[in-house]
C-alpha cells in the first residue's frame, strides 16, 4: 500500500526500527548537517547509512521537526519504494517495454489488464488536500522554516531536497526536477537551474519567447542569440542594453511529499515521461494533485509545504557558495530568481531535507538506486549492456564501470559514445568498459582485470563535451574533455595478434572436495 504522505512514510520507518527522534536542542546552521554526517557515515552506527534522523527541537524554530536521512542505506531505499529489491522495479519496467502490438482481437484482449494497470499511475486532480491546510499570501517569510546552512562557507541557508515545478513554455508539459534553492531573504531564493537541466530548458524557452515578441518573428537569430541564460552578464540582467522584455515564468516547490514523489524529481526520465507518472508507477497509485493558490501549476496534495511564485527572466543573480557532492564547495554563479507570492502548508509541516558533501552520504543511495532501476531503460539504447556501477565515490558523474557482451571490433568504443549521448549520462568524465565475465560491482575485479588488459595508449581516448556544472576542473564552464578506457579483451580483428592468457580458476572438482573438507580442516 502506497504512503500516502512523508508523515505515512515516517511512521513506516519508525515501525522498521529506522527512525531515531532526537529530541535535544540542536542548530540549523552547521549542527544539524554535522549530526547527519556522522550517522550517515555510520560512525555511531553499526549499519552503514546509520538511520533517518527527526529532529523536535530546533534552535530558533519552535515548534518545527526536520527529517534528514530518509534514504540514506540500501534497505531504507527498498522500504521506500516498498520492494524487497530494486531489481523488482527494474522488472516491472522491464514487462512494460516487453510489451509486443497486438496481432489480432485475442492478443488485444490480452492486452487489458496490463493497460488497465498503466492507466492507475497517471495522477489525478482532486480539489483540495492536507497542503492547503494553511494559506499564505501575506506576512510569511521563508525564514520561518528551519532551513540548514550546511557547511562553514555555504552563502547561506539552502532549501536543499525540494520538488521543482514549471511548465514548458511552448508544450504545457510539465516538469519535477530538484533543484537547490538559496534563501535571498523573506521571500526570494536563488533557483539553481544548471544548464543541462529541464528547468533551465524551459526558462531558455521563455526567454526565447519573450525575445522574439521585442524583436519580432523576422529576427529569430537576434532571439537566439539572447538564450544563453546563465552567461556571465553584468549587473544580473539576461539581455545586454536592456534588450531584455519583460516577463515571468510561474514556478511551484514542493517540500515534504511522500518518498516516491521526492524520488521521482531525481530521475533521469526520457523528456516526455512526467515525474508524478513516474511516481505513480512507483507506487503503484497515482498522485493526487492540486491546483496553485497564485500560478497556473498542480503540486502534490499531500505536500507539508508548497512555495508558490515566478522567475523573472530578465534577472540573474550570484547564488553559492554551496558544499556540494563532490565534496567540494561549487562556486558562487549566477543563477535565475524565484520569487514567492504564496505559501500554502500543513499545520506544523514537518521540513525535509538532506545534505550533500563526501561521499557516503544519503544522495549516494538514492543514486544507486537509479543505476539499478534504470539499466533497463538504457538497454533499450545499448543493448549489449550487462551492468553498471556507479561507485559512489565518483559522485554520480565522474565514474561508470560497464560491463558488454562484445560481439565485434571496437565495440566498447561505441558503447562510450552511447553512453555520452544519453541524458545526464553525457556529464560521465571517465567511462570503463570491460567483458561480460567481469563483475562491475566488485572494485578489486575490475582494478585488476581493468589494469590487466589496457595499453594504455592503443586503449584510452578522449573527447570534448559538455560536462557537468559542478565540475571545478575543466577549462571552461560546463565545457571539458571525457575520458573512455577499452579494457575488454583485444581480438586480432582489432589489430592484436598475440595471444591472450587464460585467467587463473581452479577447476570446479577441486572446489567441491575442499568445500567438504572445510570443517574437517578447522579453518573456519
Amino acid at each position: 500500500m502506497a504512503y500516502e504522505d512523508l508523515r505515512g512514510w515516517i511512521a513506516a520507518l519508525e515501525r522498521a526500527g529506522e527512525l531515531k527522534t532526537i529530541h535535544a536542542e540542536v542548530d540549523p546552521i552547521l549542527e544539524i548537517t554535522e549530526i547527519a554526517d556522522r550517522v550517515s557515515k555510520a560512525k555511531f552506527s553499526k549499519a552503514l547509512g546509520g538511520t533517518a534522523l527527526l529532529f523536535e527541537n530546533i534552535k530558533g524554530h519552535p515548534g518545527s521537526q526536520v527529517l534528514i536521512n530518509q534514504f540514506g542505506s540500501a534497505r531504507r531505499m527498498n522500504l521506500a519504494l516498498e520492494v524487497d529489491s530494486l531489481d523488482q522495479v527494474a522488472d516491472r519496467i522491464r514487462a512494460f517495454m516487453d510489451v509486443k502490438s497486438p496481432h489480432g482481437f485475442l492478443d488485444k484482449v490480452k492486452m487489458l489488464p496490463m493497460l488497465a494497470e498503466m492507466g492507475k499511475f497517471f495522477p489525478k486532480t482532486v480539489s483540495t488536500g492536507p497542503c492547503k491546510e494553511v494559506i499564505k499570501r501575506d506576512n510569511f517569510s521563508l525564514r520561518d522554516f528551519p532551513v540548514l546552512q550546511c557547511w562553514p562557507k555555504d552563502a547561506g541557508r539552502f532549501i536543499t531536497l525540494p520538488c521543482v515545478v514549471s511548465r514548458d513554455p511552448k508544450t504545457g508539459k510539465r516538469n519535477v526536477g530538484m533543484y537547490r534553492l538559496q534563501i535571498y531573504d523573506e521571500r526570494t531564493t536563488g533557483m539553481h537551474w544548471q544548464r543541462q537541466k529541464v528547468g533551465a530548458e524551459h526558462y531558455r524557452e521563455a526567454l526565447r519567447t519573450a525575445a522574439q515578441a521585442k524583436v519580432g518573428a523576422s529576427a529569430p537569430a537576434r532571439a537566439s542569440a539572447a538564450v544563453d541564460v546563465m552567461a556571465r552578464t553584468s549587473g544580473g540582467s539576461v539581455l545586454a542594453e536592456g534588450s531584455q522584455p519583460p516577463g515571468k515564468m510561474e514556478v511551484a516547490v514542493a517540500i515534504g511529499t511522500d518518498p516516491a514523489i521526492t524520488f521521482s524529481a531525481i530521475v533521469p526520465a526520457p523528456p516526455d515521461v512526467e515525474e508524478y507518472l513516474i511516481a505513480g508507477f512507483l507506487r503503484q497509485k497515482p498522485v493526487e494533485l492540486v491546483k496553485c493558490e497564485t500560478v497556473d501549476l498542480e503540486v502534490p496534495a499531500t505536500a507539508e509545504i508548497i512555495l508558490e511564485g515566478h522567475v523573472h527572466i530578465d534577472e540573474l543573480r550570484a547564488e553559492g557558495p554551496f558544499g556540494d557532492h563532490t565534496g567540494y564547495y561549487s562556486l558562487e554563479d549566477l543563477y535565475p530568481v524565484f520569487h514567492v507570492s504564496c505559501i500554502t502548508q500543513r499545520k506544523n509541516p514537518i521540513y525535509s531535507t538532506t545534505i550533500v558533501g563526501k561521499p557516503p552520504m544519503e544522495d549516494g543511495w538514492m543514486g544507486k538506486a537509479v543505476e539499478r532501476i534504470f539499466l533497463p531503460l538504457m538497454r533499450l539504447t545499448i543493448p549489449e549492456l550487462v551492468d553498471i556501477n556507479l561507485p559512489v565515490e565518483g559522485v554520480f558523474h565522474n565514474l561508470m564501470l560497464v560491463s558488454i557482451r562484445k560481439s565485434y571490433p571496437g565495440q566498447a568504443r561505441k558503447v562510450m559514445n552511447a553512453i555520452w549521448s544519453l541524458g545526464q549520462a553525457m556529464f560521465t568524465k571517465c567511462v570503463i568498459v570491460v567483458d561480460e565475465d567481469v563483475n562491475v560491482q566488485d572494485i578489486g575485479d575490475v582494478t585488476l582485470k581493468v589494469l590487466n588488459h589496457i595499453d594504455p595508449e592503443r586503449d584510452i581516448q578522449f573527447i570534448l563535451g559538455p560536462v557537468d556544472s559542478l565540475d571545478h576542473s575543466s577549462r571552461l564552464p560546463n565545457y571539458g574533455s571525457k575520458m573512455g578506457i577499452d579494457a575488454t579483451r583485444k581480438w586480432p580483428s582489432e589489430g592484436f595478434n598475440r595471444p591472450w592468457p587464460d585467467e587463473i580458476l581452479m577447476d570446479e572438482k577441486t572446489k567441491a572436495l575442499v568445500d567438504k573438507k572445510w570443517k574437517e580442516l578447522g579453518l573456519e
